[in-house]
């Protein structure tokens, strides 16, 4: 491995100022670190930052933190942002190298172009890392893309891939297995859960960026530190996850990982942006994954992926959460009928109730079911009739045409639709008119404040967050996986944190 941490910050900026206040970030959750000279605006700002480097390395507090400097200044034709010619990448290397850096990143486009007798001249102080980088689609033969970069003769080969598939970023990952000297890294947004997956193989380390991404689907430094625990992943790690599309809005990972946290077990849990299901299946034995949740939009698809269900899941049609038995068997459940239950046991008797459910999909076949079998009366409304009637007679309730809900009174109206999920914050799946109730609960928990529930509450009308559901469905998952009774506590606390984390910035923004 280069240097003692499987998690490499990336420090990349414009100035050579934040170039140094994130280096110093850096230094706070890491002690490997790459330097991306490219990203520098022009040469002057490269020469200021490594004048700096150098000075502070003599005794000052770079040298103290005894961090492995990694330099790189990539050329725009190897997906860079260097613009210089190729001798003047190589002068800045050295330069580097000088300032106290171990390791500098020459790209196979650059290395291929210099004679070996003149990199060991000009940077032969330091170990070369020869990498290769495809940003559009994944080579059809890595073993021939290994070969090149060997062929260089250097100490260290990377391979970074673009991925549109797992089995794409699993071949990507598998560079790396029983090797010392090779980096791994499946590039975009299908891959990211295979950037932590890849420090079980080899002597592998992942790329994190303190600020700046400098690749599809990195994973920040503050995330890989605190929420992912990637310096402590290996081979005996369990894997869990959530799979959905969109994923990166869920607050899944913050929730499961404060558990595993809170009760020392060694696991982590990952967002799986699926598009295909079977490509997921696919990979779930050799990923070696215990256990995942199922979000919008494969709660009911996935059903044709299990060998077995739970009876109440079964019923309801839709499953939120797959637990992998030790023979390699996935069986279903519905955590999401708990959730709905003790968001709203606490504020209104349901015997007897009548309560609209707004949605047909699998959240709203789950809310169906429990308010039917708790004694309510269940109407249900969706932008497709046909849906609603279906879910209507499946859950022993009616279908009620939306023209009419200005006319009617419910003791409870049930968002069970993602309008108004962030990113869409600002939209309501009903209008004010139509919230003819004692209470709205709308299950999107992030914002932790709908557009919905907004409107609502002008009216006076109480409401819930879909947080209650969220927190009461997450932690039955985690105690179906772990045969331990969930930290709620602190699992709550987690989500809470994130939500009001969230706000403050955006909050931010608008007062910018």
């Amino acid at each position: 491995m280069i240097g003692e941490s499987k998690i490499c910050a990336v420090v990349a900026a414009e100035s050579a100022a934040a170039m140094w206040r994130q280096l110093n970030r850096a230094l706070a959750g890491t002690r490997t670190i790459e330097l991306r000279l490219d990203w520098l605006a022009n040469d002057g700002e490269i020469d200021r930052f490594l004048a700096r480097l150098a000075a502070n390395g003599r005794g000052g507090a770079v040298r103290a933190a005894s961090a492995t400097f990694i330099a790189t200044c990539r050329r725009r034709e190897a997906g860079g942002r260097y613009r210089g010619t190729i001798a003047k990448q190589l002068v800045h290397l050295g330069a580097a190298l000088r300032a106290g850096c171990e390791w500098y990143d020459l790209e196979i486009e650059s290395a291929s172009c210099c004679p070996g007798e003149l990199l060991d001249v000009l940077l032969g102080e330091g170990q070369q890392i020869c990498s290769a980088h495809f940003f559009h689609r994944a080579p059809k033969d890595f073993k021939r893309v290994v070969a090149t970069l060997s062929s260089v003769r250097p100490d260290a080969i990377k391979i970074a891939a673009q991925c549109e598939s797992l089995s794409e970023a699993r071949r990507v990952i598998e560079i790396a297995r029983g090797r010392r000297d090779a980096i791994a890294v499946p590039m975009g947004d299908v891959a990211l859960p295979m950037r932590v997956l890849a420090l079980r193989e080899g002597r592998n380390f992942v790329y994190a960026p303190v600020e700046n991404a400098t690749a599809p689907g990195q994973v920040s430094l503050n995330e890989m530190v605190n929420l992912y625990r990637a310096e402590s992943i290996n081979r005996r790690t369990r894997v869990y996850g959530v799979i959905g599309n969109p994923v990166g809005h869920s607050l899944s990972p913050q929730l499961q990982n404060a558990g595993f946290q809170a009760r020392g077990i060694d696991a982590v849990y990952l967002p799986f942006l699926v598009c295909d299901l079977k490509d997921f299946r696919d990979s779930i034995a050799p990923l070696r994954m215990k256990g995942f949740s199922v979000t919008l939009p494969h709660k009911e698809a996935i059903l044709r992926y299990l060998d077995d269900c739970d009876e109440l899941a079964a019923s309801i049609g839709a499953v939120n959460t797959v637990s992998v038995r030790a023979n390699g068997k996935l069986f279903g459940y519905n955590t999401d009928y708990v959730g709905v239950l003790r968001a709203l046991e606490r504020r209104m008797p349901l015997r007897g109730s009548r309560v609209l459910i707004f949605g047909a999909g699998g959240v709203a076949r789950a809310v169906a079911f429990a308010l039917s079998r708790a004694g309510a009366s269940v109407g249900v409304c969706a932008r497709r009739a046909a849906r609603a009637a279906a879910l209507a007679r499946a859950a022993g309730g009616e279908a009620i045409a939306r023209r009419h809900l200005k006319s009617e009174f419910f003791d409870a109206i049930i968002n069970a639709t993602p309008v108004g999920m962030y990113p869409g914050v600002g939209r309501s799946p009903l209008e004010a008119s139509e919230l003819n109730c004692r209470l709205v609960f709308d299950t999107i928990y992030r914002p932790r404040v709908t557009r919905l529930m907004q409107l609502a509450a002008h009216r006076g009308i109480e409401t819930v967050s879909g947080v209650e559901m969220f927190v009461a469905q997450g932690t039955a998952q985690w105690e179906i996986w772990t045969g331990q009774r969930a930290p709620e506590k602190a699992m709550r606390a987690a989500v809470l944190a994130a939500l009001e984390r969230e706000e403050k910035t955006q909050h931010g923004r608008r007062s910018a």
